[in-house]
């Protein structure tokens, strides 16, 4: 009895700890056109959902998405170049390469149109592969606390001089920062681990955005395919714009709730993809 119960608790808290059992998840891989391995988690059958992340954070991040929506769509969580379990390349860390490596994944993938869903920098990379290969692979996309290229810009507030900061130190802070729900210690700990494997310059260099904000904007209203964009308060006016001036978009506006939103309010965040789906991606 004891035994059972001990087995029980253990698969209670494997999601908790991050853990991706080979059982319930596939690891695979595929060589980009600048010869970096480049690894996705695979999970599921049916209509494609393909899930980027966002700033030097692993596949994994998703592990509450892929194990839910994997019931009815084939997920595919992907760790670009340097995250996860990915290659740390030497070059590539700007927008058009990220573009580049997710129009590779989906050729690799094959199949129909996915549904796109992009986080944090990983809607940057979405909406840059957009903008460089159109929306001919693309079912949808759903982008999630990022800003788009709408007005108003996001508000910027340079740090203010302070004592200097080890880089695992601030790294453990922006994680705990990204949400209003505790997680578990040991969760967090493995994520800022993999936040760190990014080396420091090529993470800067994935915030340096060498292009301006009609860059983003361009690519959202230069495509048609239905948009559901998933924001925080910060994020409102660039929502209700996005809402009033381009058709086929759905627009929510959450409260309560970290950058990290689909970990905080994993069932609310998935009910409102599926919603979105059922309405105007695969009915």
């Amino acid at each position: 009895m004891r035994a059972r119960l001990a087995t029980a608790l253990l698969l209670l808290l494997l999601p908790a700890l991050g853990g991706l059992g080979r059982a319930w998840a596939s690891d695979r891989s595929f060589l980009s056109s600048d010869g970096v391995r480049l690894h996705y988690i695979e999970r599921g059958r049916g209509p494609t959902i393909v899930l980027v992340p966002g700033w030097t954070m692993p596949a994994w991040i998703w592990q509450r998405q892929i194990e839910d929506f994997s019931h009815t769509y084939h997920v595919v969580a992907f760790d670009p170049r340097g995250q996860g379990a990915s290659a740390i390349a030497p070059s590539g860390y700007e927008p058009g390469r990220r573009g580049q490596d997710i129009a590779e994944l989906l050729t690799r993938l094959g199949g129909p149109p996915v549904l796109l869903v992009g986080w944090s920098l990983g809607v940057l990379d979405v909406l840059a592969y957009v903008h460089a290969h159109g929306d001919s692979r693309i079912a949808g996309l759903v982008l999630v606390d990022n800003s788009v290229g709408e007005d108003p810009p996001p508000a910027f507030h340079p740090a203010l001089p302070g004592p200097r900061v080890p880089r695992p130190v601030k790294m453990r802070r922006f994680v705990r920062g990204m949400f209003a729900t505790p997680q578990p210690q040991a969760w967090l700990n493995r994520l800022t681990a993999a936040t760190l494997r990014l080396p420091k310059r090529d993470a800067d260099a994935l915030l340096a955005y060498p292009v301006p904000r009609t860059y983003w904007k361009d690519a959202v209203y230069g495509t048609s395919r239905p948009i559901l964009y998933i924001v925080r308060q910060g994020f409102a006016g660039q929502a209700e714009n996005l809402q009033a001036h381009r058709p086929n978009t759905e627009t929510v506006v959450l409260h309560g709730v970290g950058h990290a939103l689909f970990v905080d309010e994993p069932a609310r965040f998935d009910a409102l993809v599926r919603a979105f789906i059922r309405r105007h991606v695969w009915r």
